[in-house]
């Protein structure tokens, strides 16, 4: 393997992700990939340390080695508490420097952001969001950041402006999983998806009391279309409740697989204009831009 020349880390509440870097070309090069199920939840203070090295021993010398994280590890039950950079702010800006009892690694974890009012928070999502805009410098609008919590954020001239956390898919786990409805989640239907959408956008006011006809319409009718239903209201109703930031606008959606795809059809389905980008690249050119911020 070629020399590593530093360490990029997103350690998220659930996972954590390493990349070995490498100086070849002109945005860098991976080297290698970890991804482990050593999130922050699974995770005391004192822990951190082992656990990182554990993994990246391998690629370690003499010198300090740099590692820029992010994600959950800078939260107050992570590794080191960062605290937040309030917006209007440019994301990424801010970060913290962890104490290590390794001298062979120097740690910089990058700090979220909060918005006082009406009170929002993010940590991760910046990164991806420095990233997007290190490769679109003069970029002003609206980027979509779906997953358990999705994040609706408006920047301009560089900076994040203000932001929406919705808990679109956390709500769709619980429904899914947990209450009545896991009995009626049958088999994906497109159409049904789309018509969800479509409907829970127009009257994002009618998702509780439509939501038990999920499972009355699978008892009654045989309907096996139950999770693209709930899918489609529960997007749609985030589409709905979300339409000051993104209607009339083109939207950048930074995600993955087929949660991003479903954003995007979602989307479309209320003719909106998309652009897709895939989020590792997005983290990883954000945490290439404070590497070169801090150490170079």
């Amino acid at each position: 393997m070629s020399t590593v020349t530093w360490i990029a880390v997103d350690w998220g509440s659930s996972n954590l992700r390493i990349w070995a870097m490498g100086a070849d070309g002109a945005d860098g090069a991976v080297l290698e990939r970890i991804t482990t199920d050593q999130g922050m939840l699974e995770l005391t203070k004192d822990q951190y340390e082992p656990v990182l090295l554990s993994h990246i021993a391998p690629w370690l010398g003499d010198t300090a080695m740099p590692v820029v994280a992010c994600g959950m590890l800078g939260s107050r039950q992570g590794w080191i508490e960062a605290p937040y950079g309030t917006v209007p702010v440019s994301p990424a800006s801010q970060t913290v420097t962890v104490q290590t009892h390794d001298p062979r690694i120097d740690v910089r974890v990058i700090a979220g952001l909060q918005q006082l009012e009406p009170a929002d928070v993010m940590r991760g999502e910046e990164t991806q969001i420095a990233g997007y805009l290190a490769q679109n410098p003069s970029y002003s609008g609206v980027l979509c950041l779906p997953g358990t919590h999705s994040k609706w954020v408006a920047i301009d001239a560089g900076k994040v402006t203000s932001f929406q956390t919705v808990l679109t898919g956390e709500l769709f786990n619980l429904l899914a999983d947990k209450s009545i409805l896991r009995h009626s989640m049958g088999a994906w239907d497109e159409a049904s998806f789309l018509q969800a959408v479509a409907q829970s956008a127009q009257s994002p006011e009618a998702l509780l009391t439509g939501l038990f006809g999920l499972r009355a319409s699978q008892l009654l009718r045989g309907d096996d279309t139950g999770k693209s239903r709930l899918s489609g209201m529960v997007i749609g109703t985030e589409l709905g409740a979300t339409k000051a930031f993104w209607q009339g606008k083109e939207t950048v959606i930074i995600g993955a697989g087929e949660l991003a795809r479903l954003y995007g059809a979602a989307l479309q389905q209320l003719n909106a204009t998309v652009k897709v980008e895939k989020v590792e690249e997005m983290t990883l050119s954000g945490l290439k831009t404070v590497y070169e911020s801090v150490f170079k």
